[in-house]
């Protein structure tokens, strides 16, 4: 079956992808004709080459291991060049093509500005961090944030406080933030000046977050919300409401994870009538963010605005959707398989596939399909296992996944038990003992982790993907944090 499933015969709900077809002037003339500022200015630097005497050291291909050149192509490497003399703009302060690219991200997601980040959306929420977290002020954060939000955090001295998420048991994931939970918290603290949310969550719950911005607004606390898989909601109805249309001040969008753009990019927007000084995040983005930006990177998020804005890309997306939505009817029908939807007492996003088989743990699931199916998953939990429909992806391909499963949960198989000693996500309330920084900047020390009990954490532990923290610096280490650093020989901790 590994090689044939092109050749798949598709059942009713799926819809298989189209090829540009030239000729189809509609979809041609859409995808040539829109504005792709950086695209632009690299495909002229490339079409009137110069001898290059001025960084990067390669100069166009000649200064790189032979082997390199060849898997990746001369043109790739060519292309790899610097803003001061090739007229592709700055981005600290952006301007030129830069400047125009991110104008046209923020027109897409109708916000007040669209940075464009290089360093993933951690570096997003770093700088959210240093603009709207201040020192020993306090912050509430859903405790299943991405690590990056701790780093934030830990640089300037804020405290947080932490929202504990609603656990979904039989699915032994994240669930919703419930808006009263923090209604409760901001009551109790009068000095917060932040709220966090990371929605969706990993696997695509969703939390309510147009109840929570009303609940921020009268108070005049920010509101900031870590979007970072929720970057295509904008573009299509049957996906949920962006942050960004209910409410929230600050919105981070990993467009690399969904969106097409290369691995590393991402994008920061500041909503229309935020609280947050715009001129203010810039500086601070541009204290974290490269003077020497990677032209790539920035071409790629262009041309993935370009591409998810066009009649073509929205047309992908609504088959990524639907293809979707056809695995998850098939295997919810399916003995044994049982597939996270909506009406399981959350709502989710669509293009997000979150699996459980019955009589298998998440990674011996995700084994089975990589060694037996040659298929790779995005992540596997305690639990089951989380797929996503791509814009990338094929009906044949979605298709081919779900016999797989169908095929896994007819067979008998077994779990391996070494694969079931690292568990995947904690649900502990922390205590607390003093701010991350106050922690991080201590001597430290390092302790046999079976050693760690009762010590302070000094150190961030988050297993990525997702990034989840399993440990915050100025966190007590607990008997019950064992299970999950079953991979870790030893520990930093505060010294003694």
């Amino acid at each position: 079956m590994k090689n044939d499933y092109k050749s798949l015969i598709l059942p009713d709900g799926f819809e298989k992808n189209f090829a540009i077809d030239c000729s189809n002037k509609v979809l041609a003339g859409d995808l040539n004709n829109i504005e792709t500022p950086i695209l632009d200015a690299i495909e002229k630097a490339f079409k009137t080459p110069s001898i290059s005497l001025h960084i990067p050291g390669h100069a166009g291909g000649e200064g790189v291991l032979p082997r390199f050149r060849d898997i990746f192509g001369e043109r790739i490497i060519s292309l790899d060049t610097t803003d001061e003399f090739s007229g592709l703009g700055k981005l600290y302060p952006a301007d030129g093509p830069v400047a125009r690219a991110q104008e046209l991200m923020a027109d897409l997601y109708g916000v007040q500005k669209s940075f464009f980040l290089i360093n993933g959306s951690s570096v997003g929420n770093m700088a959210l961090a240093f603009t709207a977290a201040k020192e020993n002020k306090k912050i509430i954060i859903g405790r299943n944030c991405h690590r990056s939000v701790i780093s934030g955090l830990t640089f300037t001295g804020a405290n947080p406080v932490w929202v504990i998420p609603q656990w979904l048991n039989n699915w032994g994931i994240w669930g919703k933030v419930d808006p009263g939970e923090i209604e409760k918290l901001l009551d109790q603290h009068s000095d917060v000046t932040a709220v966090w949310i990371t929605n969706p969550t990993y696997e695509g719950v969703l939390s309510d977050i147009e109840k929570i911005a009303a609940i921020c607004k009268p108070r005049d606390v920010v509101l900031i919300v870590d979007e970072a898989h929720g970057c295509l909601w904008k573009l299509n109805d049957k996906l949920p409401i962006s942050a960004l249309e209910c409410g929230a001040d600050a919105v981070v969008h990993s467009l690399h994870k969904t969106g097409g753009s290369f691995s590393q990019s991402s994008v920061l927007h500041i909503a229309k009538n935020s609280k947050i000084n715009p001129e203010e995040l810039e500086a601070n983005l541009g204290m974290l963010q490269s003077t020497s930006p990677s032209y790539t990177l920035l071409a790629s998020l262009d041309a993935a605005r370009a591409y998810l804005s066009s009649g073509y890309g929205m047309k992908k997306l609504d088959y990524a959707i639907k293809n979707a939505e056809a695995v998850r009817g098939i295997l919810n029908e399916t003995k044994g398989v049982h597939c996270l939807s909506a009406g399981d007492g959350v709502n989710i996003d669509n293009t997000k596939i979150y699996i459980t088989i019955d009589g298998l743990s998440g990674k011996r699931l995700q084994s089975i399909l990589e060694i037996e199916y040659n298929i790779e998953v995005e992540s596997a939990t305690d639990e089951g296992i989380l797929a996503l429909s791509n814009i990338g992806n094929t009906a044949e391909e979605l298709y081919y996944f779900c016999e797989s499963i169908q095929s896994i949960a007819r067979k008998n198989y077994s779990d391996i038990t070494h694969l079931e000693k690292t568990k995947y996500m904690p649900f502990h309330i922390p205590q607390i003992v003093c701010t991350p920084r106050k922690a991080y900047i201590s001597g430290k020390e390092e302790v046999k982790t079976d050693e760690s009990v009762g010590r302070i954490s000094a150190e961030v532990i988050a297993v990525c993907p997702p990034g989840i923290p399993v440990l915050v610096p100025g966190e007590m280490i607990t008997q019950e944090h064992l299970p999950y650093l079953t991979h870790r020989q030893v520990i930093q901790v505060v010294k003694v």
